[in-house]
C-alpha cells in the first residue's frame, strides 16, 4: 500500500458537556490553573499518539465526540488556553477541543503491516496538527481525530499541547473518555490538575537543563525513524535472555529498550568511533517519588539517560544493557536533588559512573554478530534481523508492542 484516501469533515470545537456534574476536585471553569516546575520543563510543544482499535464500535465518530464532551467537563483545563506573562497558567476558559471525523478507505490491518512501512507514514493523515510550533497562546490544548476503517476498526489521534498534560495524564484522559463511553460515570480516576506546593519540583539547574528548545522538540532532523513491531512471544525471549545480576527479571520496558538500543548501535558501529557516546533516552514518571496525589495529571516526568559508549552497547549482552537501564532508573531520585559542584549529580545516567562500563558481569556474546553498516533505515533493519532476536515475526500487529514515534496501537 503506497497510499490511502482518508476523507475528513469539517472541523468542530468540542466543549465541555454542561450536563455532566463537574468532578469535586478539578478545576472549575472560570479557574487558573499555576503551572509546576515540571509543566515549565515540557514547554508548549506538541506531542501526538495513535491509539488503533480492531474491534467495531457503535458509530465511533459521534460516540467518541460525546464522551468527548463529557470527560471535558471533568477536565477542565484540557478545554482551556494558556496564559503566559507573569502569572503563566492554564486558564479554564471552556473554549473547547478541536474535533474531526474521518473515514479510511483500506482496513485497519493492512494500514499497520509494518512491511509496507506501518500507520507513521501516514501520521498526518490520522491525527491534527499544530500551525506552528511551539504552540500558540490561542490553540487549543487538544486536537482530536477518529478515523473509521474499512473493517470496522478504527484510530484515535490525538495531539496535546505538552503543558497540559504528560503521557500518564493523556493516557488517565483518554481512560476517562472511553469509561464515559460504556456508561460509567462518573470516570473511576478523580481527576486531579492543581499542583501541591508542599511537594517538590524540579531544582533550578535541572529544570534549566531538562527544558527543550524548539528545535530539540522536533527531535534531530537528520535522525532516520523506524517503525518496528515486537510480538509478545519474542519480548518474553527477550526477557528470559535479560535477567541480569541477582536473577531479577526484566520488565517489558527493559527488555524493548535494550534489544532497540543494541540493535540501533550495532547497525551504525563502522562509521562510530567505539569510544564514542552511545546514550539511551527515556521518560520517567515521578509521581509516586514526589508524592503527587492519585489522579494527577499534569507533567510530572524528566527524561532520564543512560550513558555507555558504542563499543559497550554493541558488545554486551542483553542482560547487561538491561542492568545499565535499571541503575539508570535507580537513580531517578537525584534528578530531585540539587546539582553538586562538579556537575556530577544530575539524575544519574550522566555522571562517570555509569560512563565506565558495564556491569560486573560483563561478557561478549561471541554468538552476536556486528553489522558494520552506516546508520540508515535500511541498515537498521538489517541489524536488528541479524539479531537472533527476529524483530519482524509478527503475525497479529493489533496484539504486540509496537514501537514507533509516536504511534502506539492498542489492544482495546
Amino acid at each position: 500500500m503506497s497510499s490511502i484516501t482518508v476523507l475528513k469533515s469539517s472541523p468542530a470545537i468540542v466543549v465541555p458537556s454542561e450536563a455532566e456534574p463537574e468532578a469535586a476536585v478539578a478545576p472549575k471553569a472560570g479557574e487558573t490553573v499555576g503551572l509546576s516546575s515540571f509543566d515549565k520543563r515540557a514547554g508548549p510543544f506538541p506531542v501526538t499518539m495513535l491509539l488503533a482499535y480492531d474491534r467495531p464500535i457503535h458509530e465511533p465518530v459521534e460516540t467518541i465526540k460525546r464522551s468527548l464532551s463529557r470527560a471535558l467537563a471533568h477536565y477542565q483545563p484540557m478545554a482551556g488556553r494558556l496564559s503566559n506573562g507573569d502569572d503563566a497558567g492554564i486558564v479554564c476558559s471552556g473554549e473547547g477541543v478541536l474535533f474531526v471525523g474521518a473515514r479510511a478507505s483500506c482496513d485497519l490491518e493492512e494500514l499497520l503491516d509494518d512491511q509496507k512501512g506501518g500507520a507513521a507514514r501516514f501520521v498526518k493523515d490520522l491525527a491534527l496538527s499544530y500551525p506552528s510550533e511551539p504552540c500558540r497562546e490561542s490553540d487549543p490544548l487538544l486536537l482530536v481525530q477518529v478515523t473509521e476503517f474499512a473493517c470496522g476498526g478504527f484510530v484515535l489521534g490525538v495531539t496535546w499541547n505538552h503543558v497540559v498534560a504528560d503521557g500518564a495524564g493523556m493516557a488517565q484522559f483518554l481512560q476517562a473518555v472511553g469509561e464515559l463511553a460504556r456508561g460509567v460515570s462518573p470516570p473511576s480516576v478523580s481527576p486531579v490538575r492543581h499542583w501541591d506546593d508542599s511537594i517538590p519540583g524540579l531544582p533550578a539547574p535541572m529544570a534549566t537543563a531538562q527544558k527543550p528548545s524548539s528545535s530539540a522538540a522536533r527531535g534531530p532532523q537528520d535522525m532516520v525513524r523506524l517503525d518496528v513491531t515486537i510480538p509478545w512471544s519474542l519480548i518474553s525471549d527477550i526477557r528470559a535472555a535479560g535477567v541480569s545480576a541477582g536473577g531479577k527479571p526484566c520488565t517489558v520496558f527493559e527488555a524493548v529498550a535494550a534489544v532497540l538500543w543494541k540493535c540501533r548501535t550495532r547497525a551504525s558501529l563502522s562509521a562510530v568511533d567505539p569510544r564514542s557516546p552511545a546514550p539511551l533516552f527515556f521518560p520517567c514518571n515521578l509521581r509516586g517519588l514526589v508524592g503527587a496525589s492519585a489522579g494527577y495529571y499534569g507533567n510530572c516526568t524528566v527524561v532520564q539517560v543512560v550513558g555507555a559508549t558504542t563499543g559497550v552497547v554493541a558488545d554486551s549482552a542483553i542482560g547487561d544493557l538491561v542492568g545499565l537501564i535499571r541503575l539508570a532508573k535507580e537513580k531517578v531520585p537525584d534528578v530531585l536533588r540539587p546539582s553538586s559542584d562538579d556537575g556530577n549529580s544530575n539524575g544519574g545516567g550522566r555522571g562517570q559512573e555509569q560512563e565506565e562500563g558495564p556491569p560486573r558481569n560483563y561478557k561478549k556474546r561471541k554468538e552476536m554478530r556486528v553489522c558494520a553498516v552506516s546508520n540508515t533505515v535500511k541498515h537498521v533493519e538489517t541489524a536488528i534481523r541479524a539479531t537472533k532476536f527476529h524483530l519482524t515475526d509478527c503475525v497479529d500487529p493489533i496484539r504486540c508492542i509496537v514501537i514507533k514515534v509516536n504511534v502506539f496501537p492498542m489492544k482495546q
